[in-house]
């Protein structure tokens, strides 16, 4: 099984755009690329945008030999509304009426309205499809970071090859996992190699150091259970300092990032932005010391009341 990271956070975006190839099956996950608007009260630095630009090439590239699209969720750096990247293909997608809060509800009807005509389309959870190499197994919702977070919901995905019995998940925005129900469902899928979204250190004011380390415990129950290797990126590498702060994960040995996993150093952009813009010394662009965001509540731990009903439901 081929796979391979199109763009993380560790390559210089916001992004967990991966290809996948299993003999004759060839699969993209999620693609979308992002930067944050502001970090630091700076806007993205041209590097940044430089990255950005790769990044798209890359997923544009790979989403033309892509047989299958897999969308985990309605995050804008998880996937383009242009229909062109789905065209002609089968699209595995969120529901986009079934566990999902108000603001990716009205981006999963503009996407799916934009793409309908050029496709074919299906909500991915809970389902299975076999081809003659792979078998694809998507996950049912799980919390994109705690249980009842006002974040809202991600599906993964399991990839399997079947003359080898070698099994690649893709788990998105879990978030560390944070939640225990992620947890017990990415023990149960026993990957070999498993790719998520760390948890969210570079935000622990907001949250508190107890989240993180949940998160981390989370992940080393996982690594213990199944004896896994990881690629751990996106909200883990927003941090400065990733290596220090989850250093309890890297010792294990068993944990690379996107960029580590393709041989490559490291590239946190967003995370140094304050540093990339002292080095331009652009006259027009004033950089102020870098002030912390005051600890107010994040969305990550913030509950809502969720309307648990059958499918077609919607968030009160």
């Amino acid at each position: 099984m081929k796979i391979v990271p199109l763009a993380a956070e560790s390559l210089g975006v916001r992004s967990m755009a991966t290809y996948v190839e299993c003999g004759q099956t060839r699969v993209l996950i999620d693609p979308g690329a992002a930067l944050g608007p502001t970090r630091y009260q700076l806007p993205p630095a041209a590097e940044e945008w430089d990255a950005l630009k790769r990044a798209n090439d890359r997923i544009s590239a790979y989403a033309a030999r892509a047989q299958v699209i897999f969308v985990s969720h309605y995050h804008e750096d998880h996937f383009r509304y242009d229909p062109g990247v789905y065209a002609g293909r089968r699209v595995w997608i969120k529901d986009p009426t079934r566990m999902i809060n108000p603001a990716q509800g009205r981006r999963a009807r503009e996407l799916w309205q934009a793409i309908r005509p050029h496709c074919h389309l299906a909500s991915a959870e809970g389902r299975r499809w076999e081809f003659p190499d792979a078998l694809l197994a998507a996950s049912p919702p799980l919390p994109h970071g705690v249980e009842g977070t006002g974040l809202g919901y991600v599906v993964a995905l399991t990839i399997i090859d079947r003359s080898q019995g070698f099994r690649f998940v893709h788990a998105s925005d879990v978030q560390g996992p944070l939640s225990a129900v992620a947890t017990a469902y990415l023990i149960r899928e026993r990957p070999d190699l498993l790719y998520l979204s760390g948890p969210p250190c570079y935000i622990e004011r907001q949250i508190g150091a107890r989240l993180v380390e949940q998160g981390i415990d989370n992940l080393l129950r996982i690594i213990g259970a199944t004896g896994c290797r990881v690629i751990l990126d996106h909200h883990a590498l927003r941090d400065p300092r990733p290596r220090e702060r989850l250093r309890r994960l890297w010792e294990t040995g068993r944990v690379v990032t996107a960029a580590g996993y393709l041989g490559l150093n490291d590239a946190l952009l967003e995370a140094h932005r304050y540093a990339l813009w002292q080095q331009r010394r652009k006259p027009e662009a004033r950089v102020e010391r870098p002030r912390l965001k005051p600890a107010t509540a994040s969305a990550i731990v913030g509950r809502r009341s969720i309307g648990q009903g059958a499918k077609g439901g919607k968030y009160a």
